[in-house]
């Protein structure tokens, strides 16, 4: 067991265990009730403080992260892709013929080795319309993607590594 797994937790975190995952879950509890008021929001901290606590033993090692500033930049090109993407799927569902499409199935090696930033990496691309990773190998090394339409299957796992997984890498590591 690591040292600092051994150290008695302080005060502020033997209640808060994952501080951002609170502030996040009562962001989304408040929009998620379309309307504020302070019985949604306090029912918003009791499930943002009660949640984290129930699944702290989950999470044994919490993910490191480097750098917030890169994160949330990350976050933000993310949300760019996903509009960019639903677009280009759009078109490809109501004009493009299917015997014009090239789906095809990559596989994307992991230079990634945090669970957690290989779940980020396969979520992204979920996320982003038009792929979707199907599987993880059993070593870790590898992620299986489905492409909708990609001419090109080898620049497809190329943009993906230098676009999202060296981003999670400065993030993660």
């Amino acid at each position: 067991m690591k040292e600092e797994a051994r150290k008695p937790l302080g005060r502020g975190q033997r209640w808060i265990p994952h501080p951002l995952l609170t502030l996040l879950l009562i962001g989304i509890w408040i929009l998620l009730q379309n309307s504020f008021s302070v019985a949604h929001l306090l029912l918003g901290i009791a499930l943002g403080i009660i949640f984290p606590l129930m699944t702290a033993s989950f999470w044994p090692d919490r993910p490191n992260v480097h750098n917030y500033g890169k994160a949330l930049a990350y976050f933000v090109m993310v949300v760019g892709d996903i509009v960019v993407a639903n677009i280009e799927v759009a078109r490809l569902i109501l004009f493009a013929k299917v015997a014009d499409l090239h789906t095809c199935w990559v596989r994307v090696p992991l230079e990634l080795t945090s669970p957690e930033a290989i779940t980020l990496f396969a979520g992204t691309i979920t996320m982003t319309p038009g792929t979707v990773s199907c599987d993880l190998s059993a070593d870790g090394r590898s992620l299986l993607v489905h492409c909708l339409n990609e001419p090109d299957p080898e620049a497809a796992v190329q943009r993906m590594k230098s676009r999202y997984e060296a981003r999670l890498m400065e993030i993660f590591t």
